[in-house]
């Protein structure tokens, strides 16, 4: 078993940046798939990003390419997401999850395991 759990959220303006973190615990991450969903209210879970066991490949939704970074360091068993230039329309729940196998990773259902998330608000 895995567990997730999820940091750095809160409220920041227009323009601000927030720096997640997703940090595992139960077992080592290092060979899994990561990524970050968001869910804003009334709407589904939405892809934001994910990264391979190794960092080497990364993959974000064009919504946020050039303002978010997911990154990872697999010896502190966490994953960050560095989100710069938010907008309103970041706002949402951010959840952290790792997949185990493989799949499409932009759908939920290729991740094993969640965080119970954590609050973005970015206000106008």
């Amino acid at each position: 078993q895995v567990q997730l759990v999820e940091s750095g959220g809160g409220l920041v303006q227009a323009g601000g940046s927030l720096r997640l973190s997703c940090a595992a615990s139960g077992r080592t991450i290092s060979r899994y798939v990561m990524g970050w969903f968001r869910q804003a209210p009334g709407k589904e879970r939405e892809f934001v990003a994910r990264i391979s066991w190794s960092g080497s490949i990364t993959d974000y939704v064009d919504s946020v390419k050039g303002r978010f970074t997911i990154t990872r360091d697999n010896a502190k068993n966490t994953v960050y997401l560095q989100m710069n230039s938010l907008k309103p329309e970041d706002t949402a729940v951010y959840y952290c999850a790792a997949s185990t196998g493989s799949g499409n990773y932009r759908r939920p259902s290729a991740y094993d395991y969640w965080g119970q998330g954590t609050q973005v608000t970015v206000s106008s």
